[in-house]
């Protein structure tokens, strides 16, 4: 958010916690527009869309950084609910959100960028 807002990009910033996009805020100022929502709650991801002030309708760059580990346990005791939740957050919401702008992306010929975590990048314990 940071880097973007200072090279003069309108800056969305989504997630879960509003206390820290609140925190964020005041340090952006008019270039930020802060959106809690849950990236498993499609309803939820609509009405953010739908709540966004006209200035910050025209979407032209998506970063998706949604990102969620939980559990170390062996995969055979793991809990279900767990490995449901990671794939809600992390795959079929960032599927979701992407599906939901890339009408106005491909109009304005606008990019993605998709990020991962660096759990992404090794095996953990369990």
């Amino acid at each position: 958010v940071r880097a973007f807002a200072a090279d003069g990009w309108q800056v969305i910033g989504t997630g879960r916690r509003a206390d820290r996009l609140e925190k964020l805020a005041p340090e952006i100022g008019d270039a930020f527009c802060p959106l809690v929502f849950d990236m498993r709650d499609e309803a939820a991801i609509d009405a953010a869309l739908t709540s966004l002030p006209e200035a910050f309708r025209a979407i032209d760059m998506l970063v998706n950084n949604a990102g969620l580990a939980l559990g170390t346990a062996p995969a055979q005791s793991a809990d279900l609910a767990q490995w449901q939740q990671m794939i809600e957050t992390n795959i079929t919401g960032l599927v979701t959100v992407t599906h939901k702008l890339l009408p106005g992306l491909v109009a304005r010929k606008g990019g993605i960028i998709n990020l991962s975590s660096v759990a992404a990048t090794y095996p953990y314990t369990g």
